[in-house]
């Protein structure tokens, strides 16, 4: 598995069950091998043999009936199953427990439901009235004036005898502008997000999923459209994140973006904004059936054409992000120039922090109205 240590599951004294430590440890192999059951369980079987997970009480046998009970896994074989074969496999809620899981394990310092923690600094008409009131100005729209509030005035000015509601009265309320914002997140899918003995497509799909959950949590008015990209670039849905694998493929980088922005332009959203997590430069372009590929340092053409979408996205008002997880200066540089490009920003961030710079841009990203 790439030399990934699961040392840190293995606490010498916690309070979990012998279910609940499996299953701690399953998921994330789950998440490692891309959904892959048989594979996750071989590999389970290898550290129970190195690290004496199970018991004679509680055996992987034990564990697997109890997945199953659960309904963490399908198997079509199984008392209850629908026979008809194929192997054990994910089910929705071990999905969505993967993604709840990438959510607490990146962005788990954040605190549910704090106040004031996605909202703009703009006053006017939006969604959620604040605790502000100010005196009724002519113009002002009828929906915003605080009736109970404007009647309490009418009364200790006017008194209860001669009640009337005048114009000097009324009070109105203020509305905080609460954003929306339409995400679009590319991952790179090129075979180098596997190669040089280290592991950058895990990474980039936990991020993806602690985002899709963060977003469905605590923005549910937002957007968020997963694009991936090799030698082309297609839409993934984010029920199929922990599937996601990379293939023998080249970097079609201009293919994501053209993908991406025609998927925000579609979008009905005051923000828009890309993210894109990479390791590499473009490599690849399809000209018509055809694919031109250059491997090679930085081809001019191919060069040449992202930079331009780079461009094209800026006069639209679409900043780019860039999360460059790889340190050659080449491609830095390249990374600089097409930053510059778009006036957006480029993060040059290992896998560790890679998390943490997602979650900071997209913050203060989605805060300002475009």
């Amino acid at each position: 598995m790439l030399g990934h240590r699961f040392t840190e599951y293995f606490p010498e004294a916690d309070q979990q069950t012998p279910y609940e430590r499996l299953l701690d440890i399953f998921m994330e192999l789950l998440t490692h091998t891309s959904g892959d059951v048989e594979e996750a369980m071989d590999w389970l079987r290898e550290l129970d043999k190195e690290h004496n997970l199970t018991t004679e009480d509680y055996s992987l046998d034990d564990f697997v009936d109890d997945l199953i009970k659960n309904g963490i896994i399908e198997d079509p074989d199984s008392p209850g199953g629908k026979g008809k074969g194929g192997g054990r496999k994910m089910s929705a809620k071990a999905e969505q427990m993967i993604r709840k899981r990438a959510m607490d394990q990146i962005f788990g310092r954040l605190k549910k439901g704090g106040s004031g923690q996605h909202r703009t600094n703009e006053l006017g008409k939006g969604e959620d009235n604040s605790s502000e009131r100010r005196e009724y100005e002519y113009g002002d729209p009828m929906e915003q004036i605080a009736m109970t509030d404007s009647i309490r005035n009418a009364q200790i000015n006017n008194g209860l005898g001669d009640f009337k509601l005048t114009e000097r009265d009324l009070e109105v309320e203020e509305y905080e502008y609460k954003s929306s914002t339409a995400t679009v997140l590319m991952i790179d899918i090129s075979h180098s997000m596997i190669l040089y003995g280290e592991d950058r497509i895990t990474p980039a799909k936990k991020v993806a999923m602690a985002l899709a959950e963060l977003i469905r949590i605590r923005y549910p008015k937002d957007s968020l459209d997963i694009v991936v990209f090799g030698n082309d670039a297609w839409p993934i849905k984010i029920k199929d994140l922990p599937y996601l694998q990379v293939g023998p493929y080249h970097t079609n980088t201009v293919a994501g973006l053209e993908l991406a922005m025609d998927i925000l332009r579609r979008k009905k959203k005051p923000n828009k904004q890309i993210f894109m997590i990479t390791d590499g430069k473009p490599s690849c372009l399809k000209q018509g059936k055809d694919y031109y590929k250059n491997s090679v340092g930085l081809d001019p053409i191919i060069v040449s054409k992202t930079i331009n979408l780079a461009r094209q996205c800026r006069k639209v008002g679409i900043p780019i992000t860039t999360f460059m997880i790889a340190q050659d200066p080449y491609l830095q540089r390249f990374i600089e120039d097409f930053t510059e490009a778009n006036k957006g920003k480029a993060f040059y961030s290992g896998l560790q922090g890679l998390g943490s710079f997602v979650f900071s841009d997209f913050e203060n990203n989605r805060k300002r109205r475009r």
